[in-house]
């Protein structure tokens, strides 16, 4: 195992960037670059005359800058070049890889997304996408090797790509809306939360279009994140932005994370269209223009926003929780043949297939933007296209520490334990789009498939992560009851305190 292996995160590098114990140094970002360098170097093959470049960007965080200049000195000693995109967003890194005459043959981003002010990471891509877990751990062996430095150095190249990013969003409002005028937007008001991340810019973009845009917020670049967390799923945080749009009756809010892969809403009364809502409101505009697309989301989705894209004419495929795995199957479901144009997970993250199913915040926001422009037109609003989306009356998510050293194991037990009961125990329904950790439904109070829960391992870390839902008031009492009597004698395995607790409380 690589001495770097704890910096693994999905199919990122990331770890603390700030304090006395930051792992994420200048030295360690050069070896990241070096290493990164000679990877691509082996992969991808350009004429003689020609040299491969490396595009790299930042958000706004503190330690970026640094981070940024370590791992371009450790490319341009592998007489590699170095495009500086300075101040960026993951989407457009990645777009940069995609042009015509594209500006490097890979890239990184230097970004750890909502987490908290003190941290970093490194995003990398390919024009194919971004890597997987097994190009990532070939990189992060790499790091532990000696590189022979180049003879001839690489040169370092400044570029804004930002800039072309803005233009490719401005023209795909113009196609979108099938307006050529100059400001397509003119008539629409809508504030925009940047966090104080990369994204402040979108505003100004709207702006340009035609778009009112007084009550935008925590737009200029501050990698403190004084105001909130840079999370569209933070509760402050769309808090924030809902009181904003209130306030100034705007038609529309809109909130990035810090790298903008990452965006959620807030319609003109104020109601937070994140999560299931989010996904019911993308589908709904997508299976209007198209019925029978399938929608491929993760694995916490609510039995209505099943109910709600069938009613809509479409097929909903719930998949394993992570962003890439849900994009991974998207892809896949197309190569056989399935009409599937999203893929989308409860955290924000969305990646359509006109958009190279990269998960991109502002590509997202510009759709929905487009979308309520076009309603606006016809007297109506963003929140009619929700009309019959059926919301658990209850909800929470728990997470169980896995006590066991060997945590992944230790996890599976508990799941093949819960497996084991609910075929054996009355009442216990296993879904049949089950397709990670374990997912049972209930009939409560005599009704049908109107409770459950999801029982799963999570992405990163040693934990159980619990999601129970019920249509009717106690049931997730009735269900968390239910759970405790086939997990109860595990407790050397997992923590149930969480579990006691909540009963408890309930």
């Amino acid at each position: 195992m690589s001495t770097f292996s704890a910096l693994i995160s999905g199919t990122d590098i990331r770890g603390k960037a700030l304090g006395e114990d930051a792992v994420l140094t200048a030295e360690l970002a050069e070896r990241v670059g070096r290493s990164f360098a000679h990877w691509v170097s082996r992969r991808v093959r350009l004429p003689e005359n020609q040299r491969l470049s490396i595009a790299v960007g930042r958000d706004s965080r503190l330690s970026g800058e640094r981070l940024l200049a370590g791992f371009t000195q450790g490319v341009v000693r592998q007489g590699i070049n170095v495009v500086d995109c300075g101040l960026c967003t993951t989407p457009a890194m990645f777009k940069c890889l995609t042009e015509e005459e594209p500006l490097a043959q890979a890239s990184v981003m230097i970004t750890a997304s909502h987490h908290p002010k003190d941290r970093n990471g490194f995003k990398f891509f390919l024009p194919s996408g971004g890597i997987n877990a097994t190009e990532l751990a070939e990189i992060i062996a790499a790091m532990d090797t000696e590189i022979r430095p180049s003879l001839r150095l690489g040169t370092v190249e400044h570029y804004r790509y930002l800039n072309d990013y803005t233009e490719h969003l401005k023209q795909m409002v113009r196609q979108r809306l099938d307006d050529p005028v100059s400001r397509p937007l003119l008539g629409l008001h809508v504030i925009v939360d940047a966090g104080n991340g990369a994204g402040g810019f979108y505003a100004q973009m709207l702006e340009d279009l035609g778009a009112w845009t007084e009550g935008s917020q925590f737009l200029e670049p501050d990698g403190r994140f004084p105001n909130h967390a840079p999370n569209p799923e933070d509760d402050k945080a769309i808090g924030s932005l809902s009181e904003a749009v209130t306030r100034y009756s705007a038609d529309l809010g809109v909130i990035l994370d810090a790298d903008c892969d990452r965006a959620a809403i807030v319609d003109q009364s104020g109601l937070a269209i994140n999560r299931n809502r989010l996904i019911a409101l993308v589908s709904a505009m997508l299976l209007n223009e198209e019925s029978g697309l399938t929608i491929v989301t993760d694995s916490v989705t609510s039995s209505g926003l099943s109910e709600f894209i069938g009613e809509w004419g479409g097929e909903h495929y719930r998949y394993k929780r992570g962003y890439r795995n849900v994009i991974d199957e998207a892809k896949r479901l197309n190569e056989i043949g399935i009409n599937c144009p999203l893929a989308i997970e409860t955290s924000g993250h969305a990646a359509f297939r006109d958009n190279q199913f990269l998960d991109d915040g502002m590509y997202l926001s510009t759709l929905l933007v487009c979308e309520c422009m076009r309603l606006k037109r016809e007297g109506k609003t963003l929140a009619s296209m929700l009309e019959g989306l059926k919301e658990p009356v209850e909800s929470l998510e728990l997470r169980l520490r896995i006590k066991q050293e060997d945590f992944r194991s230790a996890g599976i037990r508990v799941i093949e334990t819960v497996m084991d009961y609910a075929s054996e125990a009355e009442g216990w329904n296993v879904a049949p789009d089950n397709r990670e950790g374990v997912r049972i439904s209930f009939d409560l109070q005599q009704q049908l498939n109107n409770a459950w829960f999801l029982l799963r391992m999570s992405v990163h870390d040693p934990v159980l992560a619990l999601n129970v839902e019920s249509d009717v008031a106690g049931g997730v009492r009735e269900v968390l009851e239910e759970l405790s009597m086939a997990i109860s004698h595990l407790s050397d395995l997992v923590d149930l305190e969480p579990l006691n607790r909540a009963l408890e409380h309930r």
